[in-house]
């Protein structure tokens, strides 16, 4: 069966150079790097806070213009509500959990205060058995664990159907997972979007620039009470 989609295309690059800038570390305080709402310092003394939306085309802004992509349009929207906030840009069209896993290093190395992982969408269109997704979602989700790194968890509803049984398995993984790890989790990356022919490119499965600003108005939210809490829990 020919799947037309740009989320089979093979992965044939790294974390795109140009939004790979020198940053700052997980461990910094999260209150006085990010928040600058009542603060004095004046924005060249204020290091942002560095988000990571490691995943797909979804991530990636496929097909569409920098300034209309998805980490674009969430950092503006960070800013909006008060933040000093870079979204780093790491997605790759085509990627698969697999793929995601085993590029984290390169994750790892850009020091990120928070990873945003969203992956899921190729491994449903290409079949991959619902128990592989999570066996790699679950190491990628440890090992940022293990390097301090917080994680807000996106799910995704099937795009291809592959039988009832597969269908109500792979949307377990992502709820499952984010109630073992206790990790914010916002169950549908494509919510409000999928299905919506004036939301979405010619392939029905990519967001155009409409689409990315209507994921973007409802994820937003859950991004800033993430950054929030984790900005109280600092000491």
């Amino acid at each position: 069966m020919s799947l037309p989609f740009s989320f089979l295309w093979p992965c044939t690059g790294l974390l795109e150079p140009q939004y790979l800038t020198a940053g700052v570390s997980p461990t910094n305080f999260l209150l006085n790097c990010a928040m600058h709402t009542g603060s004095n310092d004046s924005p060249s003394t204020v290091q942002p806070l560095r988000i990571l939306a490691f995943g797909d085309s979804l991530v990636a802004g496929f097909a569409l213009s920098r300034k209309a992509g998805f980490t674009v349009q969430l950092e503006k929207a960070l800013i909006a509500a008060g933040f000093t906030a870079e979204v780093i840009n790491a997605g790759i069209p085509g990627d698969t959990s697999a793929g995601g896993r085993s590029r984290l290093g390169q994750a790892l190395d850009l020091q990120p205060d928070l990873v945003l992982l969203e992956f899921g969408a190729n491994d449903n269109l290409l079949g991959v058995p619902p128990t592989e997704l999570e066996t790699n979602l679950e190491e990628i989700i440890l090992r940022l664990r293990e390097s301090g790194i917080p994680v807000l968890l996106t799910g995704i509803k099937p795009l291809r159907n592959l039988g009832t049984d597969y269908q109500a398995e792979f949307s377990e993984v992502f709820s499952r997972l984010a109630d073992k790890h206790q990790v914010p989790f916002y169950a549908d990356f494509l919510d409000g979007v999928a299905g919506r022919p004036e939301l979405n490119k010619a392939d029905g499965i990519h967001p155009n620039p409409k689409g990315v600003k209507e994921i973007v108005r409802r994820l937003s939210p859950l991004v800033i009470e993430t950054l929030k809490g984790l900005a109280k829990a600092r000491p």
